[in-house]
């Protein structure tokens, strides 16, 4: 048996966040994060010791797949693909039978192919995508190359030489996005979220990408965005912002989702959504 891939799942949906929005999408959503984001939802996410966290507590004496899981209101929204608590749920295939599952939900080859996690730049999670993208390649036919990926990453891991090279050998053909979401202090709880050299790694490789930030209203979050774009801006990175309402479920959104927008529109940025919650549900696989 080859390298094997932990991974959480494969599903086909649309993207429903920020510059791709409603775009049919092949996800592969990686195991594994340097992030927690334990801040996410909690009514101050700069106070640990407040934090509800209900995916500690959950039961999985009776779950045998991250699909049967619930969304959770606090907390990363995703826990399950990188707490250690959900290792034993998680699936673990060669790169040619991951690369296999994702070619059979592709509806054609313009379908875009979207990594995400977890943290789908960590260093495992960048080798296994070369070996995926390439049995990919030998699945669609030289001629027929896929045409567009994204990463969904929060943009504190530098790329591997080895992904590198490889997308250098495809830029000619294939468009690759960043899709970035720096995580904040004063909305993910998150203290070294905040990486703009590592970003500017990305951006010298595609100048197609995105920063999308999510915020829960709060005047820190206002300031503390406003602080990070000036960053990000000051290294050479001028991906276009996004500003998406805090929530893992379409009800937590819509709390806070109109104050969020105007201020968002008032200040000259892109306003995103979760829109597969609003068309799907709240719930894993869309």
């Amino acid at each position: 048996m080859g390298v094997t891939v932990l991974y959480s799942e494969i599903f086909r949906s649309i993207q429903g966040e920020g510059h791709y929005t409603g775009v049919p999408t092949t996800w592969l959503r990686f195991f594994g994060c340097n992030l927690e984001c334990n801040g996410f939802g909690q009514d101050d996410p700069t106070d640990p010791s407040t934090y509800q966290l209900p995916y500690k507590d959950f039961d999985l004496i009776d779950v045998k797949n991250v699909e049967d899981l619930p969304v959770w209101k606090y907390g990363c929204d995703s826990s399950y693909s990188w707490s250690k608590k959900f290792a034993k749920i998680q699936k673990n295939e060669t790169c040619e039978e991951v690369a296999k599952r994702l070619y059979d939900q592709m509806y054609d080859r313009h379908t875009h192919i979207a990594f995400t996690g977890g943290e789908p730049l960590m260093k495992a999670a960048q080798k296994n995508t070369v070996k995926i993208l390439t049995e990919m390649e030998r699945l669609l036919g030289r001629r027929n190359r896929f045409t567009n990926i994204t990463w969904e990453t929060n943009g504190t891991r530098r790329l591997d030489p080895i992904l590198t090279n490889y997308l250098q050998s495809i830029q000619e053909e294939v468009e690759f996005f960043f899709s970035v979401s720096p995580k904040l202090w004063s909305v993910a709880g998150e203290k070294e979220g905040i990486q703009p050299e590592v970003v500017k790694e990305y951006h010298d490789l595609s100048d197609i990408g995105q920063l999308k930030f999510v915020c829960n209203g709060t005047d820190e979050a206002w300031d503390e965005i406003e602080d990070s774009i000036a960053k990000f801006r000051k290294v050479g990175v001028d991906y276009p912002i996004w500003i998406m309402p805090v929530g893992a479920t379409e009800e937590s959104q819509d709390e806070v989702a109109k104050e969020i927008t105007i201020q968002t529109m008032d200040r000259g940025y892109n306003v995103s959504a979760r829109v597969h919650c609003y068309i799907f549900g709240n719930q894993i696989g869309t």
